[in-house]
């Protein structure tokens, strides 16, 4: 057998964090690889055999024949529909500060590991795998049916300082201490529909700025970006071949982040040394160079920039402190050559949430998505969703924005 190559990062856990809901005791399944698959094929039989046991339908089945109306968790009451929610928040007269709102959000209630199957893996083209197609396919759905919503209190994050008083919403310190922030940027780019456009203009852009906005910062890389916008009317297909991502007609509304303590390695590595989905600058590092650069701190940051001036579907961020001290839950997201992990994460009354109301195009939300620092003294990452405002007009237009995921290097 071919002996691996593959990167397997350790589990690095921040200080006082308890284990995540993962499998393999948290180990990457980069550490299963088999003749140079990454571990996809190990990870998909996991997936299988998750599926089997029935502990996932066992979930919804508890939910489906539970009596109407508000659903008791451990966590606190859920609710099925989303106006379900809106009705008890309206009913008990939950209150937000001002340019805050109180809005039903969605989070998981299944405190197992999660498998998707990526739209390219080749499962789904196999005739000789339709029958696990079609189970992995069930299961994606049905994770739907193991989510409530719960009601949460939203400030403004142009607020921040008033609850922090040492912390500017535009300043590093926020970042490090709460996992988000603000910053301000009137862009170059005319046509963010353009993926050649974006690539050329905006992702230099945002480089420069978060090289600004870091002190200390050597290197910034944007490897990706994602447009959304549900109304519009031209082609959405993703052309990986030609870095081009489409354009998502859907807003990711469950509560989660999009790396963890092996993800946030393992892509910042495979960007370095294999630009493997790199729509950004070539990279063009050895391992040990790579190892080098990673040898000191980095971080993975989310930028999320307003097309048009949002009123309907915002994006809204929650604060590490509130949640540093809670496992996460691990999703593996399999493809053909590797294994990514995003988390999802429980419900809980304590988290600090943020949004951004009526967030104009010159204004840039910053998301952590992961950091390299693990005793304790920063934030690690926030997690985030997108959510429908009630408060919105009945007419407001849904949410256009573009999200570009950057490394940051020290």
């Amino acid at each position: 057998m071919q002996q691996s190559n593959v990167f397997v990062p350790p589990l690095q856990r921040t200080a006082g964090q308890p284990a995540p809901i993962a499998a393999n005791g948290g180990l990457s399944y980069m550490s299963f690889d088999r003749e140079g698959d990454a571990g996809t094929h190990a990870a998909t039989e996991a997936a299988l055999a998750q599926i089997a046991t029935g502990e996932g339908q066992a979930v919804i089945d508890t939910l489906d024949n539970a009596p109407p109306g508000p659903i008791q968790t451990k966590w606190g009451l859920g609710f099925r529909r989303y106006a379900q929610c809106l009705e008890y928040i309206k009913d008990t007269q939950m209150r937000a500060p001002e340019g805050g709102v109180v809005l039903p959000l969605r989070y998981t209630v299944h405190e197992q590991p999660t498998y998707s199957i990526v739209p390219s893996n080749a499962l789904w083209r196999d005739p000789a795998r339709k029958a696990d197609a079609a189970a992995l396919r069930q299961d994606e759905k049905d994770n739907v049916r193991r989510c409530l919503y719960f009601p949460q209190v939203l400030r403004d994050a142009r607020r921040i300082q008033e609850y922090y008083p040492d912390l500017k919403p535009s300043s590093p310190e926020c970042m490090d201490k709460l996992g988000v922030a603000l910053t301000t940027h009137q862009s170059a780019c005319a046509n963010f529909y353009d993926a050649a456009e974006v690539e050329r203009i905006y992702y230099p852009e945002m480089e420069t700025l978060l090289l600004d906005f870091f002190p200390g910062s050597t290197d910034a890389l944007v490897f990706n970006h994602d447009v959304f916008d549900k109304e519009y009317q031209g082609d959405r297909r993703e052309d990986q071949a030609n870095k081009n991502p489409g354009v998502n007609a859907n807003y990711a509304n469950l509560v989660h982040n999009d790396l963890n303590d092996n993800s946030g390695r393992v892509r910042c590595r495979e960007l370095l040394t294999q630009n493997l989905r790199n729509f950004g600058r070539t990279q063009n590092y050895s391992p040990a160079q790579a190892d080098a650069k990673m040898s000191r701190r980095f971080m993975s940051i989310n930028l999320a920039k307003p097309m048009q001036t949002v009123e309907q579907n915002p994006f809204v961020l929650c604060a590490w402190p509130s949640f540093s001290k809670q496992p996460y839950i691990t999703n593996y997201r399999v493809y053909d050559d590797r294994v990514g992990e995003t988390t999802a994460f429980t419900y809980s009354p304590d988290h600090e949430w943020y949004w951004l109301p009526q967030q104009t195009p010159t204004e840039v939300s910053l998301l952590k998505c992961y950091d390299s620092i693990t005793d304790g003294s920063v934030s690690r990452w926030s997690f985030h969703t997108a959510c429908i405002d009630h408060t919105a007009s009945p007419d407001a237009p849904c949410r256009k924005n573009v999200v570009v995921r950057a490394y940051v290097f020290f």
